[in-house]
Formats: C-alpha cells, sequence, structure tokens
C-alpha cells in the first residue's frame, strides 16, 4: 500500500485540518449560523446562491491511502483536483467519471458535492459509482465514517453515495475513498461529417456493439468519437468508421466548457438536458441545431436558448429527463436550476434534510429554496 509521504515524484500537501472544521461546526450549529462551504470555488455557479459564513476546506488535503494494486485512493476533500490526478497518472491510473473542473483550484470536495462526470461517463460510470466510503463532519460536529474501500462495504442503504450530488447540503464531507482505473493502452479520435439524424441514429447502431468507444459527441455538422483500449482494437475499429483525426484537446474543452458552443458572449441561458439513450431530436421552438450539442451519444445535450423554464423542462419531462439550468440569461444564477421534485420524492428530502441538518446550517438553498 502507499501513502502520501512514499509517492516520490508528486509533492502533494498534506494537512489534517478535521478538528477545526468541526469546531466550527459545532459553534455555527449551537448558534445556527448558516454556512456556506468552500472549496477551489470553480462550481459556485452550479446550483442557487447561498447566504452563509464561508468555511473553506483548502487546507483539509493530502492523500491518506493509495493501494495502486488494489485500485483504490483515499483522499482528503481540500485536495486540489489536479494533484490527485497527477498521482494517479504517475501509476499508470485515473479517475474513470472524468469529471470537470472548471478552474485550476477544483477540489476533491467539489467533484463529489456535484457529482459532475465528463464525456466517459456513459461507458465508465459516473463519480457515484466509484465511491467506496465518506467521512462526513456532521452536525453536532463529529465526525463519522460510512462506507469502506472496498466495494462490498457499501450494499444496503449508502449514506456514503448519498453525498454525491448533496452539494454540502447534509454536512462537510472531510475524506473520500474511490474506486480508480488504469489508464487506457491506446486513445484516438476521429471526426466525421455528418447529419444529426444520422448521428444519432450511429449512436443507437453502434451501442449494441463491443466496440471500443469511450466518447461521442455531434456538434456543427461533425461526429466526434474517442476509441480507448488495446492498441489493435483501436486501430482496427479506427479505420472500420473512418473519418479523420480529431483536433488534440477537443474532449477537454468539452469536459471544461471551453468550446465556442460554451461562449460567455452569448447571452442564453446555458441548459443541460439529461435524456433516455436514443432519444430524437426534442421538438423545442425556435431552437436551430447550432443552439445543441450532443454528448454521452446524445443522452447528454447542452442547449442555449432564452425559451420559458417551464415550457422547456414539460417538453423534456415527457421525453423522459429533466433539465437543469447552468447558466441564466447574461451569465446570471438561475433562481431554479434544477427540476422541481415530485411531491413525493420532495417529501424524503424535506425528511432527510430535518433529520442530518434541523437547523439548516449546511449550505442552506443549494439545491431548493424550500430547505
Amino acid at each position: 500500500m502507499v501513502t502520501t509521504p512514499d509517492i516520490p515524484s508528486h509533492d502533494v500537501a498534506n494537512h489534517d485540518a478535521s478538528e477545526a472544521l468541526a469546531d466550527r461546526i459545532r459553534r455555527a450549529e449551537a448558534k445556527g449560523t448558516p454556512l456556506r462551504f468552500v472549496g477551489g470555488d470553480t462550481k459556485a455557479f452550479y446550483g442557487r446562491p447561498v447566504q452563509g459564513e464561508p468555511l473553506s476546506t483548502r487546507e483539509h488535503r493530502g492523500i491518506t491511502e493509495y493501494d495502486p494494486v488494489e485500485l483504490i485512493v483515499s483522499v482528503r476533500t481540500g485536495t486540489p483536483l489536479r494533484e490527485l490526478e497527477a498521482a494517479l497518472a504517475a501509476n499508470g491510473q485515473m479517475l474513470p467519471c472524468e469529471p470537470p473542473h472548471f478552474g485550476e483550484n477544483a477540489t476533491v470536495g467539489g467533484m463529489i458535492a456535484t457529482g459532475l462526470s465528463g464525456p466517459r461517463r456513459p461507458w465508465a460510470g459516473s463519480v457515484r459509482d466509484f465511491v467506496l466510503g465518506t467521512r462526513l463532519i456532521t452536525r453536532q460536529g463529529s465526525e463519522q465514517r460510512f462506507g469502506g474501500q472496498v466495494m462490498k462495504n457499501v450494499a444496503g442503504y449508502d449514506l456514503s453515495r448519498l453525498m454525491v450530488g448533496a452539494q454540502g447540503t447534509l454536512g462537510l464531507l472531510t475524506e473520500v475513498s474511490m474506486k480508480v482505473l488504469p489508464l487506457p493502452g491506446a486513445s484516438r479520435s476521429l471526426h466525421l461529417d455528418m447529419p444529426l439524424n444520422d448521428a444519432l441514429g450511429k449512436f443507437s447502431e453502434w451501442g449494441r456493439q463491443p466496440l471500443p468507444i469511450t466518447a461521442a459527441a455531434w456538434l456543427d455538422g461533425a461526429l466526434h468519437l474517442r476509441l480507448e483500449g488495446g492498441p489493435s482494437s483501436v486501430a482496427a475499429t479506427a479505420e472500420r468508421l473512418g473519418g479523420d483525426e480529431l483536433k488534440a484537446g477537443f474532449w477537454e474543452a468539452l469536459r471544461e466548457q471551453q468550446l465556442a458552443f460554451f461562449s460567455a458572449e452569448d447571452p442564453r441561458a446555458l441548459w443541460r438536458l439529461s435524456l433516455p439513450n436514443h432519444t430524437p431530436v426534442l421538438e423545442l421552438p425556435d431552437v436551430a441545431q447550432t443552439d445543441v450539442l450532443y454528448d454521452w451519444a446524445g443522452a447528454q445535450r447542452w442547449l442555449r436558448s432564452d425559451l420559458d423554464a417551464d415550457a422547456l423542462r414539460e417538453v423534456v419531462t415527457r421525453a423522459g429527463g429533466h433539465a437543469t439550468c447552468y447558466r441564466g440569461a447574461n451569465g446570471q444564477s438561475a433562481d431554479m436550476p434544477f427540476t422541481p421534485l415530485p411531491s413525493v420524492l420532495e417529501k424524503y428530502h424535506r425528511n432527510l434534510k430535518a433529520e442530518l441538518d434541523p437547523k439548516g446550517i449546511f449550505n442552506p438553498g443549494r439545491l431548493y429554496a424550500a430547505f
């Protein structure tokens, strides 16, 4: 097993600030003072603005355990995401969910709190799929551990994975244990000029075949593919599918929303539509093909539009999906970024929040205004 001091090629800062964080939470709970958790603050736009005293996790950092043979790493949540990825890459490994950074200061905690995944997600899995266990500071200021470091420890009701995407509304994450995977032996990306409907048909056709595809997107009249795996398999598939070599850096630019499609100069709202596989083109008024970027083989679609939020969500819901407003018009935060919860699901959310945070001190209103 490798621990932080034994990783020779990367200077990963190591500092346990859990007691100081716990003390701050105990005092906030006693006074009923709302707290706004802050890591790298690169994903602050995601969700509703939080009014509360900032509590930074940046000093709580470091890889606490790393076993490259068992493909398991445990890391404090204030650790910069780039440092974790560099340590894994030095051992020929990676975070398979390919999480976005959205800035140099992105932390592991932000990755877990938002649960956002990159282009590889449909083929490898989401952030939640690779979480084995977590440490959490509760409202009483005690640090609790949920799950463990092996998959068999996370059977049943899994509170550790429940924290993925909760955006700090249930407690302060201090450490996470994750499964990692080896880097692919070969990688090649292709650009194929193709109409949208043809591309959607190819997504469906190729999804039924054992092809080494790990990313598939359609933008500006072209299908973009990434092939990863054994060198012979990648080479044979590339020859079979044809097309041109895709410009280097495309997938990172897509993951980090640095393509021209995501330009901040576009005053329209940016929407993320999550849809079932093989969903056809949605009938949305005044939406051109150039207003939509199809990712995850069409299951995730980015939309630039001034459509009314309720009307858009009605269309997406009828198709079996949901719509999230990443950024409102002119880059402003949306008042209701997430799809309203059905009454039964909202009841469970309220009950869970009331159980773990009855005074509402943890990132109040971050997900929904009511809690």
